[in-house]
């Protein structure tokens, strides 16, 4: 009897042990695997609530390791200026990032957590990375290989913090400088904005030759997901005012604002953010239509979409008036990932009830999720979910400050040369007695950089590392030249001293989304009597430092030269490289100058076309000092 006892328990204990070791393999686990097999497993073993947390991306500050875990909570972001700490580290980001993937990894799956960012022009958010151009003087050096060069720099400085994916690029077609995103936009032509795609690429790497073109696709570590964004008509809203309505019938909206996500998605652009924007009344973030018949259906998009922040809470108006029916239009409509990004409950609790109820069908569910396990198999997260400090050098690499240096330099527009042609200023001569740099914009780091670097709005200041246009001017010429700097000289001032010439740098002061809004799109105040102060009474080479065109046809008989050098970012020096001569002018205008407000919107090829200096316009010098 003892005996059949003994054997009776070994034939239990073999049946354990071998269940044991079925639980244990688990395929979507093993990356011998094909992914299309890790993910059916995957999807096959999981919860309703559990695919549901997938689709919930929560802002940092409200990602705990016990929210991860008890919400199964699929994505993270950091906002705007939301950071671990002021001047964080790459280690710091690092730490945090390995924080809260700790939560996601103790769930019963552990399915890991995707971290991300607004990178848009370098890690912006980050002290130390290199912040590079806005996308508007990227567009006016009509350099699509600079561009791609950038993207692959910015790829390694956002894995220098931990982070796999970045809200990058915006594709958008601004047609209204009004609008207060106008400087993420490329151009106001889709053919400029088509050619700067290959940011793509530099991000995510190239694809393949024997990956079918249009696959999402990220080439290793030091790749990124990319985001192109924002679908669709972000840059067409009536006065340029932000999340407003595109008023256009389907062919313009399709010739204007559609062309560069088939670029994008040939490119492989592994997700697509929705806009807040309306079409013809019509809340994007409900758009049917777009969203899963003609994006996911028609062009086949294989990626991710995901919404704006708080993007669903926005259907209505106000918003967040009913927030059910926004998860139910938005979910159905074809959205994938939802940036939510702090009332996470609600959001799963209003979803799970939608699918219970059948208002929401599983298939949505099942389609979302899918997406968005390709995405994290993708960027090599269930194969190294941690982020280490490989990369952490990359962080505001010399190489980087030296593309982005570089970057400047071809974004640089000169608009005006001389009072007549046979009496041009530019170059300047570096060997001067005394020379005047002047302005609001000329020494401060935050101004030159615009808004989304270190806050969201930008700041004012020393706000990272970089150079600024005075350090640039001052490193560039001779050592006998004097440099004196005066903010806001008044004409005592100026009379009383000697100037061979003076270089006055103002602008607009930083600003993002709607905050940018303006309908009068003036230089604020002391911008413009410094100018009119300095230039009468010396010979003067005005830089602009702004996000779009702005009013500056009352003061242009008075200026003897004029740059339009954009938002550029860290590296002053390619500001003082080319007024200086040891490159020359090649930037092209993205977008229409305007002569009045009155005129706007004005876009090339418009029948009433009378701008003060056309789309592509650009004078061009020859390198070499004067």
């Amino acid at each position: 009897m003892a005996a059949s006892h003994t054997f009776f328990l070994g034939i239990i204990l073999l049946l354990c042990w071998i269940s044991i070791g079925d639980a244990e393999y688990m395929k979507y686990k093993d990356p011998k695997q094909p992914v299309g097999v890790r993910i059916k497993d995957l999807m096959n073993r999981m919860t309703l609530a559990e695919k549901i947390g997938q689709m919930a991306q929560i802002e940092r500050k409200v990602a705990t390791t016990q929210v991860m875990k008890d919400y199964f909570i699929g994505s993270v972001l950091s906002g705007g200026g939301s950071v671990p700490a002021p001047q964080a580290s790459a280690k710091d980001w690092i730490d945090m990032i390995n924080n809260i993937q700790n939560g996601a990894l103790s769930t019963r799956l552990g399915i890991p957590m995707l971290y991300a960012i607004d990178a848009v022009h370098g890690n912006n958010n980050v002290y130390n990375a290199t912040i590079f151009p806005h996308n508007i003087g990227l567009g006016a050096t009509r350099d699509p290989d600079l561009v791609k060069r950038i993207g692959a720099a910015t790829a390694l400085e956002v894995r220098a913090t931990g982070i796999p994916y970045a809200f990058a690029p915006c594709i958008a077609v601004c047609r209204d400088p009004r609008w207060g995103r106008c400087y993420e936009s490329y151009s106001e032509d889709h053919t400029v904005v088509q050619a700067m795609t290959t940011i793509i690429p530099g991000l995510q790497g190239d694809l393949p030759a024997n990956q079918r073109k249009g696959t999402p696709y990220v080439t290793g570590k030091d790749k990124v997901a990319a985001c192109a964004k924002h679908f669709v008509g972000d840059g067409g809203t009536q006065k340029g005012i932000d999340e407003n309505n595109t008023i256009i019938d389907r062919r313009g909206l399709f010739s204007i604002h559609m062309p560069a996500y088939y670029n994008s998605i040939i490119q492989g652009v592994s997700t697509i953010m929705v806009s807040y924007s309306s079409w013809n009344g019509e809340k994007m973030h409900a758009n049917q239509d777009l969203i899963t018949g003609f994006l996911k259906n028609q062009l086949h998009f294989k990626g991710v979409v995901i919404s704006d922040w708080e993007g669903i809470d926005r259907i209505t108006s106000p918003p967040h008036a009913n927030y059910t029916y926004s998860v139910q239009a938005g979910i159905n409509a074809g959205i994938d990932m939802v940036i939510i990004p702090y009332d996470y409950d609600s959001f799963i609790s209003n979803l799970t009830t939608l699918v219970n109820n059948k208002i929401v069908p599983m298939s949505r569910i099942d389609d979302a999720v899918s997406r968005i396990l390709h995405l994290k198999f993708s960027v090599g997260l269930f194969d190294n979910p941690y982020a280490d400090l490989s990369f952490a050098d990359q962080l505001g690499k010399k190489e980087h400050r030296e593309l982005a240096r570089e970057a400047v330099r071809k974004s640089l527009v000169l608009l005006k040369n001389g009072k007549s042609s046979n009496k041009q200023i530019l170059p300047l001569p570096k060997k001067a007695q005394t020379i005047l740099v002047a302005g609001s914009h000329a020494d401060n780091l935050g101004y030159q950089c615009g808004g989304w670097t270190i806050e969201w709005q930008g700041d004012t200041g020393r706000i990272t590392v970089g150079t600024t246009i005075l350090e640039a001017i001052k490193s560039t010429v001779d050592p006998a030249t004097k440099v004196i700097y005066s903010e806001n000289p008044d004409t005592a001032f100026l009379k009383s001293n000697n100037f061979s010439y003076a270089i006055v740098v103002v602008g607009e002061t930083p600003y993002a989304e709607t905050d940018g809004d303006s309908l009068n799109l003036t230089i604020p105040e002391p911008g413009p009597s410094t100018i009119q102060t300095v230039c009468e009474s010396v010979k003067c080479v005005v830089v602009l430092i702004s996000g779009r065109p702005v009013v500056i046809k009352p003061y242009v008989p008075v200026i003897n030269a004029l740059v339009a050098a954009w938002l550029p970012g860290t590296e002053g020096q390619g500001v003082a490289d080319v007024l200086f001569g040891d490159y020359g002018f090649t930037g092209k205008l993205p977008r229409t100058w305007f002569k009045s407000v009155d005129q706007l919107p004005l876009n090339v090829g418009d029948k009433d076309y009378d701008p003060l200096f056309p789309f592509g316009f650009g004078l061009v010098t020859e390198p070499g000092s004067a």
